[in-house]
């Protein structure tokens, strides 16, 4: 007979299709440590039951509109920051695609969106980014570049999609059939992995610039306005990838030189 130490190694490596086997494999051992063990693997299958209803609930949209062909979801990262660009990210998943877990970019971990981000690439039938460099969102307002990126990301799409599930937006200039969602990178899975895909991409070029303009913590900051962003804008001014129309509102930055 097993040892409670190495029921616990069994259940600590078990998959989650692997935890039914455990429970009916343990339920009726009498020791106590056993069974606390039981319940712990019959807690992790309800919560991976409630996040299965939980995705069914977010393929409302794409059951919605199924019958309309290759469903593409668009999102953006990057509207608010004062560094680097915006990216907009377009994801055609599988008409089945149940990938658990998705949900606005925002509300995940850093490592789970690292994770969800390679499960999209690896099941899409297709995805692509646009991208806005900050020197094109001073030119145009950051409305009009997030258009832009979208559009740029929608047109690399191969094979083109049918319709598009926009996260709040309608996107001048597309042909393509479009349906506006409020919030609906928390109400869309195609969308969600959307925003996953441009918070990822986007966070990631981020690092890079982390390490060309280390002063500015892009690394932990990702651009936004941070207390020590600013100081170190006030202190060196801003970079090439600052948008100089987002620093009007801040007082006594340093010029570039």
């Amino acid at each position: 007979m097993k040892n409670t130490g190495e029921i616990k190694a069994e259940l600590q490596a078990a998959s989650m299709d692997g935890l039914p086997e455990f429970v009916q494999t343990y339920e009726n051992d009498g020791r106590a440590g056993v069974q606390k063990l039981v319940e712990a693997a019959r807690k992790r299958m309800g919560l991976l039951e409630k996040e299965k209803q939980r995705i069914e609930r977010l393929r409302v949209y794409e059951e919605q509109y199924g019958e309309c062909g290759l469903i593409c979801g668009i999102d953006e990262a990057g509207r608010g920051p004062l560094a680097g660009p915006v990216v907009a990210g377009a994801v055609i998943l599988p008409r089945d695609c149940r990938i658990l877990y998705i949900n606005d970019s925002k509300k995940l971990s850093e490592k789970k969106r690292e994770e969800l981000y390679e499960i999209i690439m690896e099941q899409a039938v297709s995805c692509a980014v646009g991208y806005a460099t900050p020197e094109r969102i001073d030119q145009i307002n950051i409305l009009q570049a997030t258009y832009e990126a979208m559009r740029e990301a929608v047109g690399k799409l191969k094979p083109q999609p049918d319709i598009l599930l926009n996260d709040a937006v309608r996107i001048p200039g597309i042909v393509i059939r479009q349906v506006p969602i409020i919030k609906g990178d928390a109400k869309s899975i195609t969308i969600g992995a959307a925003s996953i895909l441009a918070k990822v991409t986007r966070d990631r070029l981020m690092l890079e610039y982390d390490r060309i303009y280390p002063e500015y913590d892009f690394r932990g900051n990702k651009g936004y306005g941070s207390a020590a962003h600013i100081t170190a804008l006030k202190k060196y001014g801003p970079t090439p990838i600052h948008r100089k129309s987002f620093l009007k509102n801040f007082e006594n930055v340093k010029e570039s030189t």
